[in-house]
């Protein structure tokens, strides 16, 4: 099989990154090219023990740079495209950002794989573009739900979405993409409600919960996706999307932290309940059959074994995270201050 090169972008972050590690130590042959801004989410230190790698090449830059996204795509085979805000407490703070990476930064991508005929265009979205699932129905998210994204990071995503799908009908481009749900696991940035319970609770800090907790996520360690990607590009149809998600049976928030706290020999008094976002999104579900049939993969952890093992990263490794809750302790306690 012909060696491949793979532009990867917004690989220096949360699901980039894990990916990049694993792309390369599955496929060794293959050249990769990780394109990423290096805001404040994205972080070279998690890629230090493979920047000498022979087949890997960093390059710091922005995907709405028309001119260095047509220099980068040159001889590019595939492109899996991660980069884009993703928090949606920021959303809410600053739309305007939002739309100009999720969106702009998608169509530069586009033309450039337009015009260097790229053979794949693999495009990473979210479960949030589908809108809010009722708390008591048991409904699930498939790949056939209508859009109805309810926060201005869902409704990027969304148009995101929608512009690939649209130069697939307009242009022939041979894209693929998925819908993934709450991604968790190791060198996840300390803002997200996993690692900031688990960084919280190693400073004994008490957790924040929003609202009354019972806001229901699906929740998928970064190891199983980045392996249903891999699957995508080497056996994914083209113009089809797939679903990834962790679990088959829901669990609210108030209950996630609950395990987490269980994990960590902390009781419940470290849970403190402050006041709910606007456009909180009440229960996500995910109905991942379909990619589970097409591409043989399931998760390959259950939640709790999963949180054990993300537990345990951030216990080994506080010379990565506490640096980025350092320099981001203005906005933690801007948004989390708010008791309910």
């Amino acid at each position: 099989m012909q060696n491949k090169t793979i532009l990867v972008t917004g690989g220096a972050g949360f699901i980039g990154s894990n990916f990049v590690h694993y792309y390369l130590e599955n496929h060794p042959e293959d050249k990769l090219i990780n394109l990423d801004l290096l805001t404040y989410a994205g972080n070279l230190s998690t890629l230090k023990d493979i920047e000498n790698h022979p087949n890997y090449v960093f390059v710091h830059g922005d995907i709405r740079d028309r001119q260095l996204v047509d220099k980068i795509m040159e001889g590019v085979d595939t492109v899996v495209h991660f980069a884009a805000e993703s928090h949606v407490d920021r959303s809410i703070m600053e739309p305007a950002v939002f739309l100009d990476t999720n969106v702009m930064g998608t169509q530069v991508l586009l033309d450039g794989a337009l015009k260097h005929k790229i053979k794949r265009f693999h495009h990473i979205s979210t479960d949030e573009v589908f809108g809010a699932l009722d708390l008591n129905s048991s409904t699930k998210f498939t790949e056939n739900t209508p859009y109805n994204p309810h926060s201005p990071y869902s409704a990027s995503k969304a148009a995101s979405d929608h512009l690939v799908r649209a130069y697939g009908d307009t242009y022939s481009l041979p894209f693929t993409l998925s819908n993934c749900s709450n991604n968790y696991g190791e060198h996840h940035f300390p803002e997200k409600m996993i690692p900031l319970a688990i960084t919280n609770l190693i400073d004994d800090k008490k957790v924040p919960v929003y609202g009354d907790g019972l806001y229901v996520r699906d929740w998928l360690y970064v190891q199983d996706h980045c392996k249903g990607i891999d699957l995508i590009l080497e056996n994914g149809e083209v113009g089809k999307t797939y679903l990834f998600g962790g679990l088959y049976k829901d669990v609210n928030n108030l209950d996630l932290i609950k395990i987490i706290l269980k994990i960590m020999n902390k009781d419940e008094s470290m849970i403190e309940f402050i006041k709910d976002r606007p456009g909180h999104d009440r229960r996500y579900s995910v109905d991942f059959s379909e990619t589970e049939k097409a591409l043989n993969w399931r998760p390959s952890v259950d939640l709790e074994e999963g949180l054990r093992k993300t537990i345990s990263w951030y216990q080994a490794n506080e010379a990565w995270w506490r640096p980025l809750k350092e320099a981001n302790v203005g906005y933690f306690n801007k948004q989390y201050s708010e008791r309910k």
